[in-house]
């Protein structure tokens, strides 16, 4: 199977500027239009074009592997992944569990939030968003975590 590169040059919401100049020539670059709207609104419309870029490349024969500026953009591979009909194990490979939700947190960041949102618990407006349904917990595999905030231990 050949991969398809999709780079998704954003941190949250924001444009990384930083990241497009390491994009070959052969890679997709998932660039869209944001709204002037609030955070979540614009990230779920980043993970949407995401999950069409990944779910086409599946149905087409092609392995997607994204690469994106933060972890919530495993929302928007996921939604890819179960709209492709691909059933999976999700493999969380981070020093940070990314584990918290909008009550755990100790700093409120949305960076930290990501696989918490993939398996249901906490904030569910960008997985909803995007048609993603939870991955079950016992399908999920965090490894290498070393740095967790004490609601994620």
């Amino acid at each position: 199977m050949e991969d398809r590169f999709i780079l998704t040059p954003y941190f949250l919401d924001g444009p990384m500027p930083g990241l497009e100049p390491l994009a070959e020539s052969s890679w997709e670059i998932n660039r869209i239009d944001l709204p002037d709207s609030e955070q979540q609104i614009r990230m779920s419309m980043l993970h949407e074009s995401l999950a069409d870029r990944v779910a086409h490349h599946l149905t087409s024969g092609f392995r997607p592997v994204s690469i994106a500026g933060d972890c919530c953009s495993a929302i928007g591979v996921a939604a890819g992944l179960q709209r492709a009909g691909i059933e999976y194990t999700l493999i969380w490979l981070d020093a940070h569990g990314d584990f918290n939700t909008r009550e755990t947190s100790p700093s409120g960041f949305l960076g930290g939030m990501p696989l918490a949102m993939l398996v249901g618990r906490g904030e569910q407006t960008m997985p909803q968003a995007v048609g993603l349904q939870s991955v079950a917990e016992e399908r999920v595999l965090l490894l290498d975590a070393r740095d967790l905030d004490p609601a994620e231990e």
